[in-house]
C-alpha cells in the first residue's frame, strides 16, 4: 500500500465524519397549560408519564393572564377547570384548538371549607346562611356563577338573599387570589370552593362535605392544540391522563373517577 497517498485520504475521512451532525438525542418536550385547581393532579401525571415515556412535560398553571401569551406560541395541550373555562380558553387562544375536540375527564364537587377545628360548627349549607357567618366565594374562572347555582338549587329566593348578605365583597377573581385572602383575613369563616382545594391545602382549612340538594359538580377537561396534534406524544399524554394510572392520580387529589 502507498502509505503516503493513503494517509491524507484517511485524515480527510476522519475530518468529514467529525463534521457530520450527531443524531439528536433530545427528549420530546410538551407544553401544557391550564388553571391552578387541577394542576396538582396534572403535574403528578405529567411526571409519571414523562418518566415512563422519556418525554419532558412542562405544566404551567395558574390564572390565565399569567400564561396565555406564552401558550399562544407553544401550547400542545390545554386543560380546564370547568366547561365555561374551556370555552373562555378557546376565545383567549383563537385558532389554537378545535373546541369540539375538548374531552371532559373528571368531576369534583363544591365543598364548604372552614377554619381548622370548625369553630362555627358548620354542618351543612343551611348553617352557612346563618346571620353573621362571613363567606368567601370566587367570581371568575371555573367558579363563575357557582354560589348562585348552589344557593338557588331549591328555588328558594330567601336562600339567595341570605347567602348574599353573608358574602364577602368584592369576590375573589380566581382561586389563587381567594387562597391568599383566606390566609390574610382570619375573620372569614367559610370558603365556598371545590373540595380539591382543601386536598391541596390541608393545613389551611377543614372540609365540610356539601349536603344535598346543594351539591354542584364541574369538570376538568383537556384538548390537544393543533400544534399538539402534530406530536404523537401529546396524544399519548392525553390518553395517559384518562388511563387507570391517571384515574388513580386524579382520585388522590379529590377528583371522582368516571
Amino acid at each position: 500500500m502507498n502509505f503516503r497517498r493513503a494517509l491524507p485520504v484517511a485524515i480527510f475521512a476522519a475530518c468529514a465524519s467529525l463534521a457530520l451532525p450527531a443524531k439528536s438525542q433530545t427528549r420530546p418536550v410538551l407544553n401544557v397549560y391550564g388553571p391552578g385547581g387541577p394542576a396538582p393532579a396534572v403535574k403528578e401525571a405529567a411526571q409519571a408519564f414523562g418518566g415512563k415515556s422519556n418525554v419532558t412535560v412542562n405544566v404551567v398553571a395558574g390564572p390565565t393572564p399569567q400564561w396565555v401569551e406564552k401558550a399562544r406560541q407553544d401550547a400542545d395541550v390545554v386543560f380546564s377547570g370547568a366547561e365555561n373555562m374551556m370555552s373562555d380558553f378557546a376565545k383567549a387562544l383563537p385558532g389554537a384548538f378545535d373546541l369540539r375536540q375538548a374531552q371532559p375527564m373528571y368531576l369534583r364537587p363544591v365543598a364548604i371549607l372552614v377554619r381548622p377545628g370548625n369553630p362555627k360548627g358548620i354542618k351543612g349549607f343551611r348553617d352557612v346562611l346563618a346571620p353573621g357567618v362571613k363567606v368567601m366565594a370566587v367570581a371568575g374562572a371555573g367558579q363563575t356563577g357557582l354560589w348562585e347555582d348552589v344557593a338557588g338549587r331549591t328555588g328558594d329566593l330567601a336562600m339567595l338573599k341570605a347567602f348574599r348578605k353573608n358574602l364577602v365583597l368584592p369576590e375573589a377573581p380566581n382561586s389563587a387570589a381567594a387562597r391568599q385572602q383566606w390566609i390574610d383575613h382570619k375573620d372569614i369563616d367559610v370558603w365556598l370552593i371545590w373540595n380539591i382545594w382543601q386536598v391541596a391545602n390541608p393545613d389551611l382549612a377543614q372540609v365540610v362535605e356539601m349536603d344535598e340538594p346543594f351539591r354542584i359538580y364541574r369538570d376538568t377537561g383537556v384538548v390537544l392544540t393543533h400544534r399538539g396534534e402534530a406530536e404523537p406524544q401529546a396524544a399519548a399524554f392525553v390518553e395517559f391522563l384518562q388511563s387507570a394510572k391517571g384515574q388513580a392520580i386524579f382520585a388522590k387529589w379529590g377528583w371522582q373517577k368516571p
